[in-house]
């Protein structure tokens, strides 16, 4: 038993000893690195809204869902366009997130705009090139 208590000592300790120099990802397709750095200091501002400040009463709720329905059956678009951060306050929607064109962008919020009991739609999205 004390054996086994000491290979598993060993081991942990081994795996402990990786020197975590380059902390950084890279995407599969295209192998540059991942930084989100501009984009996570810009999100600090107490000022921007993330998901995080998507009310939670009936309707804007209920204006979320129908966005992101809208955008998720829209063939047109890609995937991260249909994967942006839709987030309602008072009957006004923020789009946040990356899309791969200016069209795109323009299409996502236009959708956005269209569904019922929409006042305005802050259209914050990021066209990725």
């Amino acid at each position: 038993m004390k054996i086994v208590m000491i290979a598993i000592a060993c081991a942990a300790l081994a795996a402990c000893d990786k020197n975590p120099t380059d902390t950084t990802t890279t995407t599969a397709a295209t192998g540059t690195a991942v930084d989100n750095t501009k984009v996570n200091d810009r999100d600090k501002d107490a000022l921007t809204l993330t998901p995080l400040d998507q009310k939670n009463n009936a309707a804007d709720t209920q204006i979320t869902a129908q966005v992101r329905k809208m955008l998720m059956a829209d063939d047109t678009l890609s995937t991260d366009a249909k994967n942006v951060k839709v987030i309602t306050q008072d009957a006004n929607v923020v789009l946040r997130g990356p899309v791969k064109t200016d069209a795109e962008k323009a299409a996502v919020g236009t959708r956005a705009g269209l569904v019922t009991g929409v006042k305005h739609v802050e259209n914050d999205l990021d066209v990725i090139k």
